[in-house]
């Protein structure tokens, strides 16, 4: 978990504020159809819970953050330019937004879809 020291003391940043900020920012991007999850068990456990957060998992190398980000992407786009639009945009909104440094945002896409207006 990331510490910034203050003079006033030390602020905690939670796993969970990290991907909250980052889904945001994954549903942001165009192209971008749902969130996913890394494996079917996750998966299953995640339509269960709700989780907002499905999809992300956030990890610290020192007092760097790394992402990994699996996605839906809609059928047709080009998906590299999906995947470095969400790169871009996450490290963006995590770095100006906490003021910490991201060394990776890792795209994972898990699969493709129709858009809801096709169907």
């Amino acid at each position: 978990m990331p510490q910034k020291d203050e003079p006033l003391g030390t602020i905690d940043i939670s796993t969970a504020t990290i991907a909250t900020i980052a889904s945001q920012a994954v549903n942001q991007c165009y192209g971008v159809v749902g969130m996913s999850s890394k494996n079917l068990a996750n998966g299953i456990a995640n339509l269960l819970s709700r989780d907002s957060k499905r999809g992300i998992n956030v990890s610290f190398d020192q007092n760097e953050i790394i992402i990994d980000v699996y996605v839906i992407v809609e059928y047709g786009v080009r998906i590299r330019t999906v995947a470095e639009s969400i790169q871009n945009t996450v490290k963006f909104h995590l770095e100006n937004t906490l003021g910490l440094p991201v060394q990776a945002v890792n795209v994972y896409v898990q699969g493709l879809r129709h858009s809801k207006e096709e169907a």
